[in-house]
């Protein structure tokens, strides 16, 4: 796989496509991403860090923003505890493999030209407009405070503060990085290339893989037996594709951090094992009925407990 190819996999967009194409003529581009330390690292936030490890190998520079005070301001809990997070947070990606520059929020988020910056925004922001930016975001969007407002503009200027080329986010991100291309000529920053990656879905199977709904979602530090109950269980409609969290997962986790071959293990009379090279191969062959849901949560369940059993282990000692 080349440099481009290994930056385009599992992405839905990139905006724009010919920006990020003369980013790539420059020595170690910046991309960052941002994580609200707020409850445990999931298969959902997997997603952007095994992405940002492809643009490591394609030669980006990674920065991590740990968003302590976007986390404070969007209500996800008090400061003793964010902290908390925080430090979790960064283990635990590092566990995941990625080289990173970490940074606090609070370590600039104070800074005199930074709120100029924020206030600049906010003067050629209107509410309608940011509240618009926060839907897939905020926490209780119909009572939104006016916290959860300064949210998107500060994201804005943390793009600057940070020196970024490239935000990357999930789908939910997009919004708000559309905000920023919009409004980063405000001061005086160059628009940043946005790239938005796939969400995977609630293993229950209506909306998205999230901390806030129960049997939702499987953490980096679930145990094998844990792992493999809530795959058995997952929602996995029979040859179809979309929103199947359990083929997202082989996606957009499993095939990414695999080495070798992914395989199925299950008995002659079923046909015997199988292997599967890439996500392709797997995809054909659930859509033509070749494979079962159930072989398919199987595999996916032994895979991804090879993929996040080494993380929870570096966790749990540290």
């Amino acid at each position: 796989m080349n440099k481009l190819e290994l930056i385009k996999r599992n992405t839905v967009e990139i905006i724009k496509e010919s920006e990020l194409e003369d980013l790539r003529k420059k020595k170690a581009p910046v991309v960052y991403c941002g994580y609200e330390p707020s409850g445990p690292l999931h298969l959902g936030h997997m997603v952007t860090i095994t992405k940002l490890k492809d643009l490591q190998e394609a030669g980006f520079k990674v920065k991590i923003l740990l968003a302590d005070v976007h986390a404070y301001l969007n209500k996800k809990g008090d400061w003793k505890f964010i902290n908390e997070q925080c430090k979790i947070w960064e283990k635990a990606i590092k566990a995941i493999g990625l080289n990173a520059e970490f940074v606090k929020g609070s370590s600039f988020q104070y800074d005199k030209n930074y709120w100029n910056d924020v206030l600049d925004i906010s003067l050629q922001t209107t509410l309608k407009r940011g509240l618009r930016s926060m839907t897939e975001i905020a926490r209780d969007i119909d009572n939104a405070t006016i916290s959860q407002m300064i949210y998107p503009v500060m994201q804005t200027a943390d793009m600057k503060a940070l020196k970024v080329d490239v935000g990357l986010g999930g789908m939910e991100q997009r919004k708000v990085q559309m905000l920023a291309r919009e409004t980063l000529s405000l001061i005086n920053y160059k628009p940043i290339v946005a790239i938005h990656t796939p969400l995977i879905s609630s293993l229950k199977g209506a909306g998205k893989m999230s901390s806030s709904v129960q049997g939702s979602m499987i953490s980096v530090i679930d145990s094998p037996a844990e792992i493999r109950n809530a795959i058995k269980g997952a929602h996995c409609p029979i040859k179809i594709i979309k929103d199947n969290p359990v083929m997202q997962i082989a996606q957009l986790i499993v095939f990414p951090n695999l080495t070798g071959f992914f395989k199925i293990v299950r008995p002659d009379k079923f046909g015997g094992n199988l292997q599967f090279s890439n996500y392709d191969e797997l995809e054909q062959a659930y859509i033509s009925g070749k494979l079962h849901p159930a072989d398919l949560k199987s595999g996916v369940a032994d895979a991804l407990v090879d993929v996040l059993e080494p993380i929870g282990k570096i966790l749990k000692i540290s």
